[in-house]
C-alpha cells in the first residue's frame, strides 16, 4: 500500500459490529436520546454502546449535549464532520447488499456464515 495511506484510520473509527449500526441510527433518524439508541439497537447493552457512543465522540464523528436539569437528558447527533462519512456508508451499505446477493447465489440463503453481517444490522436495527 502507498506510504500515506490512511485506511487503518478510516477502520479504527467503524471496526466493531455496533459503531456502523449507531451512525446508520444517527444518519437516518437524526438527533437521538441514549435510550431511543437502545430502543432501536436491543441487542447492544448500555455498557457498550456507552463505550462506542465515546469512540464516535472521540473522533468528532457523534456530538454529545448534555442538558442540565433533572432528571438529566443527553442527546447524540452526527456531527458536521461526522456527516462527511454519509457518501463512505452509503457505499458501504451498498457494497453488503451486492455482496450479500452475491453470496446467496453461490451458496443460496440457508448456507454461509452464521454471524450477523453489517447489512443484516442495520436492517434489523432499521426494524
Amino acid at each position: 500500500m502507498h506510504t500515506d495511506c490512511k485506511f487503518e484510520t478510516v477502520l479504527e473509527i467503524l471496526v466493531g459490529k455496533w459503531k456502523p449500526v449507531i451512525m446508520f441510527q444517527l444518519f437516518t433518524n437524526g438527533t437521538m436520546r441514549f435510550s431511543e439508541l437502545q430502543k432501536a439497537i436491543p441487542a447492544i447493552t448500555k455498557k457498550m454502546l456507552t463505550q462506542q457512543l465515546r469512540e464516535l465522540e472521540y473522533h468528532d464523528i457523534v456530538h454529545r449535549k448534555v442538558y442540565h436539569q433533572i432528571p438529566p437528558k443527553v442527546e447524540y447527533s452526527i456531527t458536521e464532520h461526522g456527516r462527511s462519512m454519509g457518501t463512505v456508508m452509503d457505499a458501504l451499505n451498498d457494497w453488503g447488499r451486492f455482496h450479500t446477493a452475491h453470496l446467496n447465489q453461490l451458496y443460496g440463503e440457508a448456507e454461509g456464515p452464521q454471524s450477523e453481517t453489517f447489512v443484516d444490522a442495520i436492517d434489523n436495527a432499521a426494524e
